[in-house]
């Protein structure tokens, strides 16, 4: 299939509310362009349901009335943006079949993300096609027929939410809701050439989601652009009350600013499998190369412990969950179920409680082994998928070809991490090949700006079409905690610099650059490794460039203790009058030490001595 033509490509949500707001397009006029794309993304198998043409016209005429009287600031955030969703995510007034026609029910209401969605705005346009009860990574596993990449038709779109990527691909909508246990919402988003987030379990609610693995399963997102993704995640997480998985968890690591050093883990050379694609490892090398480029910092890992987590996904006690999701529906209608998904769920009858726990302590030990990577590393890179593969020869070997696409995502539910997937290159034959940065759960702030930085990086065009990604797209705004404290640093402490590792790893937020106000005085001192300043408060003193952090009240007691005298935290005065915490000086180790006002603070300081030598 030929590449669709950039014009065609919607724009993204950033650029979408702007054309509303400036009136330069109509959600009419939206509907339309998508209605030409969900066409051509049905050619490729992608639908299961869509909402008829007239309906979804009917409701952009009625949000275009809205908008003549509405004042756009007071519009919602996903104003006139068309979305779909993975066939086992229940929407009121369509039919839920999770890939199984006999299956299909009616349910009596939305599942409570889309529901948040479309009160913030958004449009539906359809349900995706999927590897049956999301039992799949290759997406040819469905009776609507096997989903076909929109690159090349022979080659496979990645499963299970193989439905969902294809429509983003091709443009019929911004954003997608896909599922993921064992990586079904990373694998397709490699092999579409688009952005799969994949976020920490319980971030979104699962209430309204026909499960696969209960425990495991999270909702996750399509789009083609890190920023769309992220700014979809920011409108639709929420701490569920009613979703016995959902987890009030705080996020734990805060954005890194574009540019900032990072730590990031890849798996040594004897753990990488690409099953003999040279290609593919030639795609890896180069974004390794990329993420130095960038400000990153790569350490080896073992990765045979993440390995272990993944055999036991489909060796252990996770195949009798999948199994008690649809027990009662095989054992009364086992024709009904393709024949892989059949003899792939219906091992776990057979496992005892005795192997659920003999496996569980195995995962904890594993989750220990790993525990202490985290300590130095910030994220975990790896392919997502090790290479991909023609529907004809997933037909001739459906299960070994599908296990090898898991080799790098099945562990991530499975060890409680979050993960980003983001597009990294082109194999020779035009295949989309792409990576995975995954960290503890609750690290999504901190993979934001590394996934962001990289996917600007690689320079590739969005989805299925020719069209480069734009600049000047808006950073999703993440709220700090409500009982966040706010932490002035004007040293190594700042973005990009040695230190700020310390803030981020807790989980602070940067929330502004600023100036303190014109009464402090800069010095160099002596006997730090890194090289830190102290800064005292003086009447004829200059104003000091400086930062401040939102620091979560409780990594914030464990980062004070670990601050060395001379330094100390005091009260600092802000050019717009505000006093917060921040960083001082013991004025006795002032002596001997180098006056560095002038320069207007350390960064500038660094920056004239890098520039001297």
């Amino acid at each position: 299939m030929a590449k669709r033509d950039a014009a065609s490509t919607p724009p993204l949500l950033d650029e979408l509310r702007r054309a509303y707001a400036d009136d330069r397009t109509s959600v009419a006029e939206v509907i339309e362009r998508c209605l030409v794309a969900a066409d051509e993304a049905d050619a490729c198998n992608a639908w299961i349901h869509r909402v008829p043409a007239d309906e979804l016209r009917a409701i952009a005429d009625a949000m275009d009335r809205r908008r003549r009287v509405t004042d756009a600031a007071a519009l919602p955030p996903l104003y006139g943006i068309p979305f779909a969703v993975k066939d086992n995510i229940d929407v009121a007034g369509m039919p839920t079949s999770a890939g199984c026609p006999d299956f299909t029910f009616m349910p009596a209401e939305s599942a409570r993300v889309v529901a948040r969605l479309q009160a913030a705005g958004a449009i539906l346009i359809g349900k995706t096609n999927l590897d049956q009860f999301a039992t799949g990574l290759v997406g040819t596993r469905s009776p609507f027929g096997a989903c076909r990449n929109p690159r090349n038709p022979d080659y496979i779109a990645g499963g299970s939410s193989s439905g969902s990527a294809i429509a983003v691909a091709c443009g019929a909508v911004p954003f997608a809701l896909g599922t993921d246990t064992a990586g079904s919402g990373r694998v397709p988003a490699a092999l579409n050439n688009i952005v799969g987030l994949k976020p920490s379990r319980g971030m979104l609610s699962n209430r309204g989601v026909f499960p696969a693995c209960r425990s495991l399963d999270c909702v996750s997102v399509f789009a083609l652009c890190v920023e769309d993704a992220y700014e979809v995640l920011r409108i639709a997480m929420e701490h569920d009350a009613a979703d016995p998985f959902a987890r009030a968890c705080p996020p734990r690591r805060g954005i890194a600013a574009s540019g900032s050093a990072f730590r990031f883990g890849v798996p040594r050379d004897e753990d990488l499998e690409f099953y003999g694609d040279a290609d593919a490892e030639r795609c890896f090398t180069d974004t390794v190369r990329r993420l130095v480029a960038i400000g990153g910092q790569p350490q080896p890992v073992d990765f045979r412990p993440f390995r272990e987590a993944s055999c036991l996904l489909y060796e252990g006690p996770w195949i009798a969950e999948r199994y008690l999701a649809v027990r009662a529906f095989l054992g009364a209608h086992p024709e009904s179920v393709i024949a892989p998904t059949r003899e792939i769920i219906g091992r776990g009858a057979a496992l005892t409680a005795a192997d659920a726990f003999a496996a569980y302590y195995r995962l904890q030990e594993i989750r220990r082994r790993i525990a202490g990577e985290w300590d130095r590393i910030d994220c975990l890179v790896t392919p997502t998928v090790p290479t991909t593969y023609r529907i004809a020869d997933i037909a001739a070997s459906p299960v070994e070809l599908n296990s090898r696409l898991g080799y790098y995502t099945n562990n991530v539910n499975l060890l409680d991490l979050c993960a980003m997937a983001v597009p990294a290159g082109f194999l020779a034959d035009g295949q989309p090949y792409g990576v995975t940065l995954s960290a503890p759960a609750f690290s999504e702030q901190g993979l934001y700006r590394i996934a962001s930085d990289l996917h600007r990086a690689v320079d590739l065009p969005l989805g299925a079409s020719s069209r480069p990604l734009p600049d000047g797209l808006s950073t999703p705004r993440f709220s700090a905690p409500p009982d966040a404290i706010l932490l002035s640093v004007s040293g190594a402490h700042m973005a990009g610099l040695p230190l700020n590792h310390q803030l981020t790893s807790i989980g602070a937020i940067l929330e502004q650059r600023t100036q303190t106000a014109p009464c402090y005085r800069l010095y160099s001192l002596d006997g730090f490794d890194p090289p830190r300043p102290g800064m005292v408060r003086d009447a004829d003193g200059v104003a000091i460039e400086v930062e401040v952090w939102a620091v979560p009240r409780e990594g914030f007691g464990g980062f004070v203790d670990g601050i060395p005298a001379p330094l100390a935290i005091g009260t600092v005065e802000l050019a717009d009058g505000r006093c917060v915490n921040g960083f001082v000086c013991e004025p006795h180790a002032l002596t001997g030490a180098t006056d560095i006002s002038a320069c207007g603070g350390w960064r500038r300081y660094l920056e004239r001595g890098a520039a001297a030598s």
